[in-house]
């Protein structure tokens, strides 16, 4: 079969301007793209491009672009009272924390504004629930190699990675990393000072690797019989990215604490550390706080997301257009066995092992006006909107087969684009 290459309208002439030195700190290698606005699954740049996203700001715009009730609530709460402080009573966030309780695990709730922030309360939470039973000694995490849980100081320790790490330091102490798919080293690596063991229902950094349900079945095992906290970082996988609300759903286990972020805002930041009052009984008035996080704004976007996900037959939705896009992804292995390797993930939250050049695939990609992120393990992840038709995702399958067949004929995609 012949591969279709996909192409935009024409766009209008843009005058021509002289590059400007950023101002901001170069941590970024940023792509040379703009975009002004979004309609749902599509972002369209400063230059009129239409651009089929699925990155969806690294699973974070859950419910797409301008999402209308997402939109609408932002709106309202902004004409009344953007911020307080938490000396205050938050209303919204009582609601929202009360609709993530009746739903999940969780008998508690603390409100962040990032992943990052939501695994340091979980980090601290597990230390001081041990130090509140009278076993301060026991503050060890284990961990898995290849996790990413943020860039903080404490959660780049806690993923391990040695490119996060290096130049900032001696590594925060606390933290003892395993192989992934390793159940001896785990299990040898659990003693008297270990306090939780910390892991990602499927690695998304790490390259879309999922744990077994088995394997998170024998953790929850483990923690149960040596006395340890179970820590998952749905940060990535929760909010219905995987076709359950949170993805240990799947493996019909449940956690102490569990950090949340990314999609529970829909694109506003916010995150979330939900916890069992056993696992939250240290955390006492005083010994953690936030300036920003339960915000009046966040809270109101965050109810609004849950309005969406928690509506009759979405998560299933979900779940089939997962099916779909991995069915038609799985054909293109048959096409382009040279460029494609294999298929990985659960629900829209799925990966390309790609053959070859990893930052090639993207931009070839990218030439296709089909936005996707990068991951470890040469992996291209694949995170569309949860709102994605499924005319959308054939339509992404056929940017992905001809950004294939641009691969396989040698084009540059530097060229292409």
């Amino acid at each position: 079969m012949k591969a279709t290459v996909v192409t935009s309208a024409p766009h209008p002439t843009v005058p021509h301007q002289e590059p400007v030195e950023s101002a901001i700190l170069p941590t970024y290698a940023r792509a040379d793209v703009t975009f002004e606005r979004g309609e749902g699954v599509w972002l369209i740049s400063d230059t009129g491009e239409r651009y089929l996203d699925f990155g969806a700001g690294i699973a974070v715009n859950a419910l797409g672009h301008a999402h209308p009730h997402l939109v609408a609530a932002l709106t309202e709460q902004a004409q009344k009272v953007w911020h307080t402080s938490n000396l205050f009573q938050m209303p919204g966030g009582e609601r929202l924390a009360r609709r993530l309780v009746d739903t999940t695990f969780a008998d508690t709730v603390f409100f962040t504004n990032s992943g990052a922030e939501a695994l340091e309360c979980a980090i601290k939470m597990a230390r001081k629930y041990h130090s509140a039973n009278g076993e301060p000694n026991r503050y060890r995490i284990i961990t898995v190699e290849g996790a990413f849980h943020g860039r903080t100081l404490a959660t780049i320790a806690a993923g391990g990675q040695k490119k996060y790490l290096e130049g900032f330091g001696p590594k925060v102490d606390g933290f003892d990393q395993v192989p992934f798919g390793d159940p001896e080293a785990l299990l040898a690596a659990i003693g008297p000072d270990t306090a939780a063991i910390l892991v990602e229902p499927i690695q998304g950094e790490g390259g879309i690797r999922p744990f077994p349900a088995a394997t998170l079945r024998e953790l929850r095992r483990l923690c149960d019989e040596k006395g340890l906290l179970l820590m998952f970082d749905e940060v990535q996988t929760g909010v219905g990215r995987t076709g359950k609300l949170f993805a240990h759903e799947w493996a019909g286990v449940t956690p102490d604490i569990m950090a949340v972020a990314k999609g529970i805002g829909g694109g506003f930041p916010m995150g979330a550390c939900l916890a069992t009052a056993e696992a939250g009984k240290g955390m006492t008035a005083g010994v953690h706080g936030t300036t920003f996080g339960g915000n009046p704004l966040a809270m109101a976007v965050g109810n609004a997301v849950l309005d969406v996900v928690l509506e009759e037959g979405f998560l299933e939705r979900v779940a089939a257009a997962g099916l779909l896009l991995r069915q038609r992804l799985a054909e293109l292995i048959d096409r382009h066995p040279r460029v494609i390797e294999e298929v990985r993930g659960e629900g829209l939250l799925l990966g390309l092992k790609v053959r070859g050049s990893l930052a090639d695939m993207v931009t070839a990609l990218r030439a296709q006006k089909l936005l996707t992120i990068p991951a470890g393990d040469n992996v291209v992840r694949l995170l569309p909107p949860l709102i994605v038709s499924d005319e959308e995702i054939r339509d992404a399958v056929r940017r992905i087969d001809a950004a294939c067949s641009a691969l396989e004929r040698g084009q540059s995609p530097a060229a292409a684009e």
